[in-house]
């Protein structure tokens, strides 16, 4: 069931997704390379418990860390290690979200290490317009299906892979709620859009190829192409007057 939220709700729910947004501001302090990817974890917990609030992701579904690590080739759920260190060139997605106040904020950034290649420049680039694209269609009247559209569109018109097997998702007091938000789609399709509606917009985009696979880990998903992946993310409210982005500081 799609839970609408009060402008009541609402301000509650920006409070979590400021910190959710600043937690990312953490992490980018620590693209260097030699730094662990189990440090950038221990930055980030400390941080959203510095708020009185709670990292979301900890324990959720059993995931052992408070974000998501994911380097390169990896998409989403990258588990942080102390074995895991960044290296020049690397591109790093970090997926982190905090509860506070009875709801929860959700977002991600892909940055880079160091000098990156053009190819992962361009990567990192269209997949974030592709999110900023998607988010344009959350608007009171459309359709789940005008955002998906949106964002395949846009990212396979430069020959990129647009991730189907994971996908966005409508957030509130509870981390995942309907309904779920596709990177791809057929405009004019699926549930129509309104006010109060919050969602989890998170376009995964390959650079090579659809497909993925779950490592043996039960979490870190990878292409199966083996080439880099980008992923970016907000959390959003629909209002009468347009989307606005609540993880944004």
């Amino acid at each position: 069931m799609i839970s609408l939220k009060t402008s009541k709700e609402i301000s509650k729910m920006s409070d979590a997704c400021k910190i959710s947004a600043n937690a990312l501001k953490v992490a980018q302090e620590y693209m260097k390379p030699g730094v662990s990817t189990k440090e950038i974890d221990d930055a980030i917990r400390k941080y959203i418990l510095s708020t009185g609030a709670k990292p979301n992701f900890l324990g959720y579904g059993g995931f052992p860390a408070s974000a998501c690590i994911s380097i390169n080739n990896q998409v989403i759920h990258g588990i942080p290690s102390s074995k895991v260190l960044l290296k020049e060139g690397d591109i790093v997605s970090v997926d982190v979200g905090a509860a506070y106040g009875g709801f929860n904020g959700d977002n991600a950034y892909t940055f880079a290490v160091g000098e990156i290649s053009d190819e992962a420049k361009n990567l990192l680039r269209v997949t974030e317009e592709c999110l900023y694209k998607a988010i344009e269609q959350a608007k009171v009247g459309n359709r789940i299906g005008d955002i998906g559209y949106a964002c395949q569109q846009y990212a396979e018109s430069f020959g990129y892979g647009v991730v189907k097997k994971f996908v966005g998702h409508g957030v509130g007091r509870n981390l995942h709620e309907d309904p779920e938000v596709p990177n791809f789609g057929k405009p004019g399709r699926g549930v129509r859009l309104a006010a109060g509606m919050t969602l989890a917009i998170e376009p995964m985009i390959n650079l090579v190829g659809e497909d993925v696979k779950v490592l043996s880990d039960g979490w870190t998903v990878e292409t199966v192409s083996g080439s880099i992946s980008a992923h970016f993310e907000h959390t959003i409210v629909i209002t009468d007057n347009g989307p606005k982005i609540l993880t944004k500081v």
